[in-house]
């Protein structure tokens, strides 16, 4: 038989104590630092950490809202699929409205993507939210509108949508913002793994 690790356990604390040893995590407190090794450990890539751009109180605030009852509202299905339910405070609802009827049509009409369109069905469940974006720049792009445009704004954003039109600047437009509690990845990197890692790990007390 192949010699290779088998116990599930150890293959998760060896995994983490390496990705400590590896990754710059000094520029961040340790409840957020925790959600990062989750990131990286969501795509293997250490150097993650150089890029990754959080308020101090992003998991104060996406944890308290968590604990009070509050939906995570996602931009693609593949982000929601990456959430682990058990790890949920209170059986969050863990919401994508990517498959809602007339959705193709609302998005000519506004003359938007899909996935941006879809934002129209999170207006009445933004307030105390705390939402995913690990697909579409358009849907990044159109939350911080509708926040401009007065809609009430989630508890804590996990924008880290990943691509090569838009991604890196709708992350820099979040990572712009002071008036609420973020966290971003620069660059073109991003994607379901790494958005659905944090909220997992946000989701999580446990240190890694």
């Amino acid at each position: 038989m192949s010699d290779y690790l088998r116990d599930g356990a150890a293959i998760y604390r060896q995994s983490f104590a390496i990705i400590r040893s590896e990754a710059n995590l000094s520029a961040f407190p340790p409840d957020v630092a925790n959600v990062v090794v989750r990131m990286i450990h969501g795509c293997g890539q250490v150097d993650l950490a150089d890029d990754v751009v959080a308020t101090p109180g992003v998991v104060a605030a996406a944890r308290a809202a968590l604990e009070a009852g509050a939906p995570i509202l996602c931009d693609a299905n593949m982000v929601a699929s990456g959430v682990t339910r058990r790890r949920l405070p209170v059986d969050n609802d863990v919401l994508c409205f990517l498959g809602e009827p007339g959705l193709a049509e609302l998005a000519q009409r506004l003359n938007t993507t899909r996935t941006a369109a879809a934002l129209e069905y999170w207006k009445p469940l933004l307030a105390g939210s705390v939402v995913a974006i690990g697909n579409a720049p358009t849907a990044l792009f159109a939350l911080l509108d509708l926040i401009d445009a007065g809609a009430d704004k989630p508890a804590a954003i996990v924008g880290a949508p990943v691509g090569f039109v838009g991604a890196a600047e709708s992350c820099e437009a979040l990572a712009a913002r002071t008036d609420l509690e973020f966290l971003t990845v620069r660059g073109r990197r991003g994607g379901s793994a790494i958005v659905a890692s944090a909220l997992n790990a946000l989701a999580s007390t446990s240190e890694v």
